[in-house]
């Protein structure tokens, strides 16, 4: 790992009607627009999306890292993601954000092991940490 501070640059590029295009370095560019909530077309990835996406995404890669670490075998792991976005005191934002992790480990693993891992994780990950909403995780760890 490189020494902090890490920096990330991202252009965002629109016009008057239509999508907004999001380009960094070496990936490939994603189109996004408001949400259907906000008169969007709502088949595309908007900001609300991206923020929750975020967060999901930010948990696995954590836990695969605290995993790798602490040298636990396991084989799959979903996380959905569901922010509430509300108006509070005449401003917008997200409220409240819920974090339902599916862990599937083999058949000698150690399930309460897990679980303290999947809890690690979630103080962990760096994008929940730097939310003014505080995450919640609920999950279910299975033997498969």
């Amino acid at each position: 790992m490189n020494p902090y501070p890490h920096h990330y640059e991202v252009r965002a590029a629109g016009q008057t009607e239509n999508g907004v295009e999001i380009s960094a370095e070496q990936l490939p560019p994603l189109h996004t627009a408001p949400p259907a909530q906000f008169g969007g077309p709502g088949d595309q990835w908007s900001p609300e999306t991206l923020l929750v996406a975020a967060a999901a995404d930010c948990f696995i890669l954590t836990f695969r890292a605290i995993a790798r670490a602490s040298n636990m075998a396991w084989s799959d792991l979903t996380c959905d993601a569901d922010g509430t976005l509300d108006r509070v005191d005449g401003i917008t934002r997200f409220t409240a954000l819920t974090l339902h992790a599916r862990l599937v480990l083999p058949a000698d693993a150690d399930v309460e092991r897990a679980r303290r891992l999947l809890d690690k994780a979630e103080k962990a990950c760096l994008i929940t940490n730097s939310l003014a909403v505080p995450a919640t995780l609920t999950s279910e760890v299975l033997i498969g």
